[in-house]
């Protein structure tokens, strides 16, 4: 049987201190019969001299460059270059783990094309990782380990962008790098669901995913939470929302009155609940806040829920299982 060849795209800039051993773990796969797509975005550190040393030494190793357009023109780029079979991103930042080129390539070639294969992942930092990246580290971690990425999709990013594998063919239907909408990784992440694409569950942690005060997900503004948020809103109108259905907002947090104001700008209708009695009643951007029951008074509705703690959370997936409401359908958590 023929071994696939695997493309692995990696932008960087700037992360000389980490790219032996973004690099080494490359090289120490136990999956052999791959390429790297490395694509310098405009280093002004030792980056770029790094990269060309390791592809003297390994003709694996390819080495391009972008002078400064951004981390989607360097994916562009080595996809443009990239021959595999199957296309993976990883960071230049991060490590992967030994085995996880060996079982991401079995998993696409048990469950074959429509699908994807990601793996569980493991923050690390030198000064310690903080409690934020532990929750989501757990929060999607659980997902992977069944599958279940997309039921939670407007909560936060579900695919890890350094961990994730797919046929080529399928990376071109979902448009691959072509929108230049940012963060790019949570785009891809809702074309490979508007797309069809099935996430292959995986129990082993297959990417550490470095830590650090000036990682670019920390520091560009492309990563802000109002660029989520906009991504967030603009697949709910194209994929969920049904405007035979009453939409209501649940929370007047800066959310919640952020997801209003952007509806009102996309003149979409809806109804604003929440359970502040202070709120209640009052007009915020032209809309009068209503209590929590005025729910039972609307008919065939269709819920966004801003509210971000856990607990509330779980009491808004009982009340709304005990109606028979359907998640992903019905209501959708947008933190």
């Amino acid at each position: 049987m023929e071994v696939p060849l695997v493309s692995i795209l990696i932008p960087f800039k700037n992360t000389a201190p980490f790219l032996e051993a973004c690099l080494d773990s490359i090289i120490s796969q136990t999956f052999t019969n791959w390429q790297v797509l490395a694509v310098n975005d405009d280093s002004s550190d030792m980056s770029l001299a790094i990269v060309q040393k390791y592809a003297n030494k390994d003709s694996r190793i390819k080495v391009f460059n972008t002078n400064g357009r951004g981390i989607i023109e360097t994916l562009r780029t080595a996809y443009d270059y990239s021959e595999g079979k199957f296309i993976t991103r990883m960071d230049a930042d991060d490590l992967m783990t030994p085995k996880r080129l060996e079982l991401m390539v079995a998993d696409l070639e048990q469950y074959g094309m429509g699908h994807v294969a990601i793996g569980q992942v493991k923050y690390f930092s030198e000064k310690g990782v903080g409690d934020g990246y532990e929750r989501y580290e757990k929060w999607l971690n659980a997902l992977t380990e069944k599958g279940t990425n997309f039921s939670e999709l407007y909560k936060e990013c579900v695919i890890p962008s350094p961990c994730w594998m797919l046929h080529k063919v399928d990376l071109d239907a979902c448009d691959s790098f072509k929108p230049d909408d940012y963060p790019e990784d949570y785009d891809l992440t809702f074309r490979f669901y508007e797309h069809g694409l099935k996430v292959i569950p995986s129990k082993q942690v297959l990417l550490l995913w470095r830590d650090y005060d000036h990682r670019t997900s920390r520091t560009s503004e492309h990563y802000a939470h109002n660029y989520f948020l906009d991504i967030k809103l603009r697949y709910f109108i194209k994929l969920h929302n049904n405007p035979n259905e009453n939409l209501v907002i649940w929370g007047a947090g800066n959310k919640g009155k952020t997801i209003a104001k952007k509806l009102i700008e996309r003149n979409v209708p809806f109804q604003w609940i929440c359970n502040n009695p202070k709120k209640i009643g009052r007009e915020i951007y032209g809309k009068t806040l209503l209590p929590i029951n005025s729910l039972e008074k609307i008919p065939n509705s269709q819920s966004i829920i801003t509210v971000a703690n856990e607990e509330e959370q779980k009491h808004i997936n009982d009340y709304f299982n005990k109606k028979g409401k359907i998640s992903m359908k019905d209501y959708f958590f947008f933190c």
